[in-house]
């Protein structure tokens, strides 16, 4: 499933195209995806001038002028990608997935300012992913309401994370999955944190709260590698891995400064280590890291 890189980079490619475009026209070629569409979904976006389009951890909003914010989840294999008016695709598409329509579910009609046609299409073979409507503003969704902090940023600091995970008996990665607590962190990025802290992902996530220099110093440490990992990976255009590609089809590339994940039996890279990644399974989710210098 895409995590926070993956859709921080749809929005950014989707940007240029739709911010500022209107709705000519809004296609919903089935009934439903993982939810049934809104009612008159087509017809409450046709017409309408996209203002702003926004990111909540995993979500994309689409924020419209005298209409609803459109809420879109990308779930297991959903994409968009972008088509000229004559048909011709922005960018070399790399996934076969990509390329067949067969799976395009809803297909937004667009035209700039300077009057440019072009469509943008919501593709999603497995269809878990998602849109729904929010009448109000987008944070207070039912969806978007219970998130917790973003991990981009300052905000997300040593002290923050340690009163996050102050008092809390489960181990620290499964602690860094709740998106109560830290909003669109994923398997990959608190695989690559960990490692990048220096700490187990299986420790209690309450001992990097406790009192004393040593539990600030790895909150702190822990901290700054979820913030540094985010960046990279939005900096490398995400992780390609199975269905996600960008909206003009070309891929991510920090699959490629992988540490830990998917790395098992290779040597740490972390100099002097001369541990190597292993791999455990936390509730049901592969797990990497070097038990030699995470502890």
């Amino acid at each position: 499933m895409p995590e926070l890189p993956e859709v921080e980079t749809v929005r950014r490619g989707l940007q240029p195209v739709l911010e500022g475009a209107h709705l000519a026209q809004v296609e919903a070629r089935r009934p439903d995806l993982r939810f049934p569409f809104p009612e008159r979904f087509s017809e409450r976006l046709t017409g309408r001038k996209i203002t702003a389009l926004g990111r909540r951890a995993k979500y994309l909003t689409m924020h419209m002028q005298d209409g609803p914010v459109l809420i879109c989840h990308l779930g297991m294999s959903g994409s968009f990608r972008i088509e000229t008016d004559d048909s011709e695709m922005l960018g070399v598409f790399h996934h076969e997935r990509s390329k067949s329509t067969v799976h395009d579910h809803v297909v937004f009609h667009v035209v700039s300012t300077a009057g440019v046609r072009s469509r943008v299409i919501f593709s999603d073979p497995r269809r878990f992913g998602f849109m729904l409507f929010s009448e109000e503003p987008a944070e207070t969704h039912p969806m978007l309401a219970g998130l917790g902090v973003e991990p981009t940023g300052n905000a997300l600091d040593g002290v923050l994370l340690a009163s996050l995970l102050k008092g809390r008996r489960s181990p620290l990665k499964a602690a860094l999955l709740d998106q109560r607590l830290i909003a669109g962190l994923g398997n990959i990025y608190v695989s690559e944190a960990l490692w990048r802290a220096g700490l187990s992902p299986l420790r209690e996530a309450g001992t990097i709260a406790k009192p004393g220099k040593k539990a600030k110093g790895q909150s702190e440490r822990l901290a700054g590698a979820i913030r540094s990992v985010i960046s990279d990976a939005i900096a490398a255009g995400g992780s390609s891995l199975r269905d996600y590609v960008h909206a003009d089809g070309s891929l991510g590339y920090f699959q490629h400064s992988f540490a830990v994940y998917d790395r098992e039996g290779e040597s740490c890279p972390k100099p002097g280590c001369g541990g190597h990644v292993e791999r455990i399974v936390q509730s049901g989710r592969s797990t990497f890291y070097c038990r030699t210098c995470q502890s």
